[in-house]
């Protein structure tokens, strides 16, 4: 024969009957009358066929039956309370998101989160990055940083960090290949391309030597390597296997720290650059971090 199972819903009455010692007192915490609560405690002492408590004159007193099962209902209700605050504690919690691509989210925002959540821990944040950005505008309540002109962005994008490029590798690559005295002496090393599957909308290889000038065999490389992502192109070129375009703004850490040392010029396009797109819709979340994104890329 199969158990019959006890309701549950007695349990927060129970648990104010037990508490206050009284039920009127915990009909009153619970908005309900004294009688609906006498009948609740009535219908769960015959499901549990001992009474759990004791009439007093006064009110009531938990049995040693009613006070074993109080230990464990307050338990239990005080933990679902618990979780049940906390779900609305998270829900409530201010938030913002960013869409960037890879590179700018890797190597130019990460090492900086620190600094934001220092100054707002009450904001999360969520970063999305990806490859194949949706230009458009930004949902509400989300910011975008993306990587364009001026012409598809619109009036409302603030330029974040212009482009600036310079031929970066490690000292170790450079004294064994080098040394690299200009352009024309890049064209005949080792290179380190970022791929595109469109016409390069950022400088590349090309369009670097271009600008001095100098028009590279395309075979006059010592096998060049290729990479759909930038974090790749600086990491080929961290493990010493060719010189790549380092972006200034994403790879200015690793300058300054000597790690990686510039190979040629540098050659800018004050037209591009990385782009800061606001919200769709007014969120005070979003246009806190759209400040703080504009001081930090000041300091670059």
């Amino acid at each position: 024969m199969a158990e019959r199972l006890v309701d549950l819903g007695w349990l927060r009455i129970f648990l104010e009957v037990g508490r206050s010692g009284s039920l009127s007192a915990a009909a009153s915490v619970l908005g309900l009358t004294q009688p609906a609560v006498s009948y609740q405690i009535r219908r769960i002492e015959e499901q549990m066929g001992v009474s759990l408590f004791l009439r007093q004159h006064r009110g009531v007193e938990l049995s040693p039956e009613g006070q074993r099962l109080f230990e464990i209902v307050e338990k239990s209700v005080g933990g679902v309370d618990n979780l049940v605050r906390s779900f609305r504690l998270e829900a409530e919690r201010p938030s913002v998101r960013l869409r960037t691509d890879y590179a700018f989210s890797a190597l130019w925002l990460i090492p900086r989160m620190h600094a934001f959540r220092l100054l707002h821990p009450e904001v999360d944040i969520q970063i999305v990055a990806t490859q194949r950005l949706d230009r458009g505008a930004p949902a509400s309540g989300d910011i975008a940083v993306f990587f364009g002109t001026r012409d598809e962005f619109g009036a409302a994008a603030t330029l974040l960090l212009p482009e600036k490029v310079v031929p970066i590798c490690t000292k170790g690559f450079a004294e064994r290949h080098g040394p690299f005295t200009g352009p024309s002496q890049l064209a005949a090393t080792t290179l380190v391309h970022l791929d595109s599957e469109t016409p390069s909308p950022w400088f590349d290889w090309e369009s670097y030597f271009a600008g001095f000038g100098i028009a590279r065999d395309a075979y006059a490389g010592r096998g060049d390597l290729r990479f759909n992502t930038y974090s790749l192109v600086v990491q080929a070129a961290l493990s010493e296997q060719g010189v790549a375009i380092g972006w200034m703004g994403l790879v200015d850490s690793l300058l300054a720290a000597r790690t990686l040392v510039t190979a040629g010029p540098i050659l800018e396009a004050p037209e591009r650059g990385y782009w800061l797109l606001p919200p769709a819709s007014a969120n005070p979340e979003a246009e806190q971090l759209a400040q703080w994104l504009l001081s930090e890329a000041a300091v670059v």
